[in-house]
């Protein structure tokens, strides 16, 4: 069972910029495909950003394309997603989430581990 605990999250202003982390509890990291999701209240859980084993196969939701960055540190364990610009809308409350299916990934339902989320709130 991997463990995936998210950290990073807070307030920031619309404009701002916020970086979110994803400790993994696995020593054989490299091998999953990793993903960030969000959710608002009332609304499903929607994609945001999947990273493959390769570092550089990285895919996006059109809503974030050009603003996050999603990367990997396997030697840490660690999974990122660098928040440019943010606005209003971008306010949920954001998931990692892995697999050992190979990716990047889109789909909710083809990840098996996730973490207990951490709340992204852009506001002035």
């Amino acid at each position: 069972q991997v463990q995936l605990v998210e950290s990073g999250g807070g307030l920031v202003q619309p404009g701002g910029s916020l970086t979110l982390s994803c400790e993994a509890s696995t020593r054989i990291f490299i091998l999953y495909t990793m993903g960030w999701f969000r959710q608002t209240p009332g609304k499903e859980r929607e994609f945001v950003a999947a990273i493959g084993t390769n570092l550089y196969i990285t895919d996006y939701s059109d809503s974030v394309k050009g603003r996050f960055t999603i990367s990997r540190d396997n030697a840490k364990s660690t999974l990122h997603l660098h928040m440019n610009s943010l606005q209003s809308e971008d306010t949920a409350v954001y998931y990692c989430a892995a697999t050992l299916r190979p990716g990047p990934r889109r789909g909710e339902n083809e990840y098996d581990h996730w973490g207990q989320g951490t709340q992204v709130t852009v506001s002035s």
